[in-house]
């Protein structure tokens, strides 16, 4: 396995995340058990959850069996670099979401129960909250910092000014701020480049993509399809109709390079500049060790150049806007 640090901080995790949203509603509670402890095998140490996760089995519901992972012992919450979320609606009553100092405080306490354990590694916002103001928001973080219930704090799906307001918010306070951002990133879905990816380079802050695969359009679609494994509907079917071309290029391009589809796009995402780790969220222990493969692939400046001109990216703002 390889390993870097999380953003500016002296974290250490894995170039993989293991992302659980999987786990309960798709994914038995003893083979979510299995699957952590071969992430662990593997050297997977990053793993990310958020504490409405759980689908039909309701909110909470996959912190619950992370919680009871690590109650088992055996050096799996230490061996663990644990980041969870908060920020959506956990029920009917008010202040029971967003990023108030009141909700922090509650769904903190909340999910460590859930998870049964007394600190949160890397603790990260869901969302921008609009009506919350920096001040307030980074207050509550140091004291959950002081209380030594949470390490560090992440954003997920904040724009790029976004960022770095919430840095410059932070600095003022003689605050670390963000060390993360979990941004939707993949070879089709590429508008982070824009602003998101400058800004945090600028801030210190560790790029984690999630969706690495477009939802399994990067992950071999059309010859799954072709041989009657997948049946692609919905938004997927559209992206894909829009984008078949491409993606049966690319497709071709992987099987010359003589990788999988998949394996491809989760190299490329370890090239790219201010990426972290990207998010793998497997239903299986086998889609887990096909995952890991992606480590092993090396993309030469020609592959790159490639991949580029099947999925165009974008320079940096201002660039992309003006000469």
């Amino acid at each position: 396995m390889d390993f870097t640090h999380l953003g500016r901080s002296g974290l250490t995790v894995s170039r993989l995340v293991l992302g659980t949203m999987n786990f309960g509603p798709e994914t038995s509670e003893d083979d979510s058990f299995a699957i952590m402890d071969a992430a662990h095998e593997h050297g997977i140490n990053f793993f990310d959850t958020a504490n409405r996760y759980g689908g039909s089995l309701g909110v909470g519901a996959t912190e619950q069996i992370l919680g009871r992972w690590f109650a088992q012992g055996g050096g799996r919450r230490e061996r663990t670099v644990l980041a969870t979320k908060l920020y959506g609606q956990m029920d009917d009553w008010p202040n029971n979401r967003g990023l108030s100092a009141l909700n922090i405080r509650r769904a903190l306490d909340a999910s460590l129960t859930r998870l049964q354990t007394d600190h949160i590694d890397l603790y990260q916002f869901h969302h921008v909250d609009r009506e919350t103001p920096w001040d307030e928001i980074w207050q509550a973080m140091e004291v959950a910092v002081a209380q030594g219930k949470v390490l560090y704090a992440g954003s997920s799906n904040f724009a790029g000014w976004h960022l770095a307001t919430a840095q410059e918010a932070a600095r003022r306070r003689g605050y670390t701020g963000l060390v993360s951002e979990q941004s939707l990133y993949n070879l089709l879905q590429r508008e982070v480049e824009l602003e998101v990816i400058p800004a945090a380079e600028a801030n210190g802050i560790g790029i984690i993509p999630w969706s690495p695969l477009q939802g399994g359009l990067l992950g071999g679609v059309v010859r799954k399809e072709r041989e009657g494994r997948r049946r692609t509907t919905g938004r997927a079917a559209e992206t894909l109709q829009r984008n078949r071309p491409a993606i049966e290029r690319y497709e071709e391009f992987a099987e010359g390079l003589g990788h999988e589809p998949g394996d491809v796009a989760l190299a490329w995402l370890l090239h790219r500049p201010g990426v972290t780790a990207p998010i793998i969220g497997p239903r299986t222990r086998e889609q887990l060790d096909a995952a890991v493969r992606a480590l092993d692939v090396r993309l030469d400046e020609q592959a790159l150049a490639t991949l580029d001109e099947i999925f165009p990216g974008h320079r940096t703002a201002p660039e992309d806007y003006a000469w």
